[in-house]
């Protein structure tokens, strides 16, 4: 199955993003993204390959080329799909991008994919509130982030909005916006940093 177009489509559907630099990506990446396809019953996560992360310095970034690509060795180009389309779209902050791929998959039930360390760092995100109250955001444990980010600021604007994995896409979304949930599952210790170290002690 191709990697979802910068046209777009009227399928319906209900679909998990995974956003990140995937510099590079690693089998970490593809367990949260397995854990929220069955925790949600979801028809597809895409992991959405970021052209730049604003909150991330350029330094030691590779070429995004080589990041799609990595990221596209940890799908199955099926269930669990890499993609560029941020870059085709030319957006690179997740509120804008989410504004827009509702616009060109407007059949389409997206929910937002963090692990707990960006929901600790939601607040720094721009727009971040509006991506909250217009998008569901299922939350990954993250070793040494989770019950920090449980207790973080983002968490407590949205306690209110809380809800079991199951409730995340169905019905009726809670007042005041969009849900959130804990999606339980093992904390996977891979580390896009840790894989960079290890390269850089290697080629030393």
């Amino acid at each position: 199955m191709a990697a979802p177009g910068p046209w777009g489509d009227r399928r319906a559907r209900r679909i998990g993003l995974l956003g990140g630099s995937f510099n590079p990506a690693h089998p970490g990446h593809r367990h949260v993204a397995l854990r929220a396809l069955h925790a949600l019953r979801l028809d597809q996560v895409w992991l959405l390959v970021s052209p730049g992360n604003p909150l991330k310095p350029r330094a030691g970034m590779a070429p995004f080329a080589e990041r799609l690509a990595s990221a596209q060795a940890v799908g199955d180009g099926v269930r669990v799909i890499a993609t560029g389309i941020e870059a085709a779209i030319g957006e690179r902050y997740s509120a804008r991008t989410l504004e827009r791929l509702s616009l060109l998959f407007p059949r389409t039930r997206f929910v937002w994919i963090i692990g707990a360390d960006n929901l600790w760092q939601l607040p720094r995100w721009r727009q971040w509130r509006d991506l909250a109250r217009r998008t569901p955001i299922a939350v990954l444990p993250r070793p040494c982030w989770t019950r920090k980010a449980l207790h973080g600021a983002a968490a407590s604007t949205l306690r209110q909005r809380r809800r079991g994995p199951a409730a995340l896409l169905t019905g009726a979304p809670p007042a005041g916006g969009a849900g959130w949930s804990l999606v339980q599952a093992r904390e996977h210790p891979a580390s896009a940093t840790a894989l960079r170290l290890a390269a850089t002690n290697a080629a030393r």
